[in-house]
């Protein structure tokens, strides 16, 4: 199953993958080294430390290249949507109970980060965004109940 993600996302995990191979694959191995040097392995923590490490770096990298293998890369600049909320959207929206703006850019899993005003395409607010238009209102469904956001704008940028 293709798995959408935005350039800038794939560039995120191709360069995530890159430094775990040239990077931290080579320290780990100079570490489980080192320790070994040390002698008796049943009870260095060092040794042990370190083979955990490598087992993480290993199915990391398994992970990111499932993942980039799989990518679906989408250029919000290349979208023809008409006004459309789709991923890689960004939405200006108002809160209609508050009047609070608020602007998100809609991204894959591995590229949310609320602090930079992008979530994952399935999160609730995605979800509920989604398929609408500049003027419609979309019932989102908050731990405070249900919250209702006007979509002010969409851009694909």
């Amino acid at each position: 199953m293709p798995t959408p993600m935005t350039r800038r996302g794939a560039e995120k995990l191709k360069a995530e993958l890159q430094r775990l191979k040239s990077v931290e694959r080579h320290a780990v191995i100079q570490a489980i080294a080192e320790a070994r040097a040390q002698g008796d392995l049943s009870e260095n923590a060092e040794y042990e430390a370190a083979k955990d490490r490598q087992g993480f770096i290993e199915g990391r990298i398994a992970e990111l290249e499932t993942k980039l293998s799989s990518a679906q890369i989408i250029d919000p600049a290349e979208l023809h949507a008409e006004g459309s909320v789709v991923f890689g959207a960004t939405v200006e929206l108002s809160d209609e109970e508050s009047g609070d703006v608020v602007v998100y850019q809609i991204v894959g899993d591995d590229e949310a980060d609320l602090k930079l005003g992008m979530i994952s395409v399935s999160s609730p607010i995605a979800r509920a965004l989604i398929g609408k238009e500049e003027g419609d209102i979309a019932q989102v469904m908050a731990p405070g109940g249900v919250r209702g956001y006007e979509i002010v704008k969409v851009k694909y940028t």
